[in-house]
């Protein structure tokens, strides 16, 4: 490898094998690519983020596969970033160094009473039904009657679907078998999705709204169909998705009720102002805001409090009002937007210079938006960056040895890419039996004694 360019990718989600497999198509010049993963498991959220009864999104593993046989691609997971490997260590051995850790962490309303028991951010939900090891030990109370799911994106209606989903149609999914246990024994009767906006704004995919009309045992309740006159004179002028989903939701709230045994409401403008708990210090009910839809100066629409309160009982809370990053070490950030300081992919320093060899793609580069085939384009820019740095000798100049010898040293606990497929293998045998994509290994010691078989001195 001593005639290539080596890079270093922290991050084995979409953006990381997006960046990994156009680097690899290069040839002038060719490179050498090494992903780096904190988890033994690669993907990111399409193992732990994508919604479990959405098997064919997570169809798009195949093309990372073939990316990962290529002879100059190599796999380090179990590798945490400025622990067991630092940025000034990486920066000795690679020519560029792209960071791909996605936004992992969920925007809070920033009301009180967000942290009464019962209040859970979304993305600690989804990972925990997913199967995430830093999130198999949380606990979930679905014993109660009423939950109420902040945000109007798929996300939102993810966790909706998820809590209303019936056993036989969790049985042959992937979710983790911890999830399975305590959601089939859920006594759920009422799930209501809160959104800030009116129907027009929702940020739903209508596949994802489409689905709530086809769970079997929850109907789909719809409050505020209707469009406010400002809303009804921007229907002429919006993309195809926002006006079927229009169609979709008032074509629900046309709907009678089918006697089925929970439902799932959505709800249009209104905005919580507080969660309200009991004397044990447990969610009881969720106050909200009224709002109605305004235009801004510069023509968008925009929603405005009216003044008028009620409380909507409940006791379980999700909030779903989106991700943000968190700092990567000592890699330039930016607190306000929680992404890494970039212009066009390239990290951005104090100066307000380019830090030499160092990019940054997907949602930590652009925040968190679009679906996973987003990120395609987005790490084809930022490779077309690291391109053009390094056809104008712009690139970092490594020390010449390989890092293998260092993670040896420090890490020598990290996974390759046949310990993954060990892990891959012993998952999906357990899952053939019972008709299921696989049964994931949810705790950090089963997934390191499954992967060490395997391992190799990569």
């Amino acid at each position: 490898m001593t005639d290539l360019l080596r890079v270093a990718i922290i991050g084995s989600g979409p953006s990381g094998f997006y960046a990994a497999a156009q680097l690899l198509a290069a040839d002038d010049p060719a490179f050498a690519v090494d992903v780096f993963d904190r988890l033994p498991t690669p993907f990111g959220l399409v193992r732990a983020g994508v919604a479990p009864d959405h098997p064919k999104i997570k169809s798009v593993t195949r093309a990372f596969d073939k990316t990962a046989q290529h002879e100059r691609f190599r796999f380090f997971g179990h590798v945490d970033f400025g622990t067991d490997v630092t940025r000034e260590e990486l920066l000795e051995r690679y020519h560029a160094v792209v960071y791909a850790v996605g936004t992992s962490t969920d925007r809070r309303l920033g009301v009180p009473g967000e942290d009464l028991r019962g209040s859970h951010p979304a993305t600690e939900f989804v990972a925990w039904y997913n199967g995430h090891p830093d999130h198999s030990g949380l606990e979930v109370d679905l014993q109660a009657q009423r939950a109420v799911v902040v945000g109007a994106g798929n996300v939102a209606i993810d966790v909706a679907r998820m809590l209303a989903l019936a056993p036989e149609e969790l049985a042959l999914t992937d979710t983790a078998d911890h999830a399975i246990e305590v959601l089939n024994r859920s006594g759920l009767k009422e799930i209501t999705i809160l959104a800030r906006r009116g129907p027009l704004q929702a940020a739903f995919t209508n596949p994802e709204l489409l689905e709530l009309g086809e769970l079997q045992r929850a109907d789909v309740e719809i409050v505020g169909a209707e469009l406010d006159p400002l809303s009804q004179a921007a229907l002429a002028d919006a993309d195809k998705t926002r006006t079927r989903n229009v169609e979709i939701l008032q074509e629900y709230a046309a709907r009678e009720p089918a006697g089925k045994p929970m439902t799932v409401r959505l709800r249009f403008l209104v905005s919580p102002v507080e969660l309200l708990g009991d004397e044990r210090g447990h969610v009881r009910a969720i106050k909200v805001e009224r709002n109605e839809i305004v235009a801004r100066e510069d023509g968008s629409l925009a929603a405005k409090g009216t003044g008028e309160f009620e409380e909507i009982p409940c006791e379980l809370v999700f909030r779903s009002i989106g991700y943000t990053g968190e700092p990567l070490g000592d890699v330039p950030f930016d607190e306000r937007r929680g992404l890494i300081r970039n212009t066009d992919g390239r990290v951005i320093g104090d100066d307000g210079e380019h830090c030499t060899g160092e990019y940054v793609t997907g949602w930590i580069k652009r925040g968190p938006s679009g679906v996973i085939g987003t990120n395609k384009k987005d790490s084809q820019d930022t490779v077309t960056r690291i391109l053009e740095d390094a056809r104008a000798g712009r690139l970092n100049a490594p020390a010449a040895q390989d890092v293998v010898e260092l993670l040896a040293a420090k890490a020598e606990h990290h996974i390759p890419w046949e310990g993954w497929l060990a892990i891959d293998e012993a998952e999906t045998s357990a899952g053939a039996p019972q008709g299921r994509p696989r049964v994931k290994l949810t705790e950090w010691e089963a997934l390191r004694r499954a992967a060490t078989g395997a391992r190799t001195s990569s």
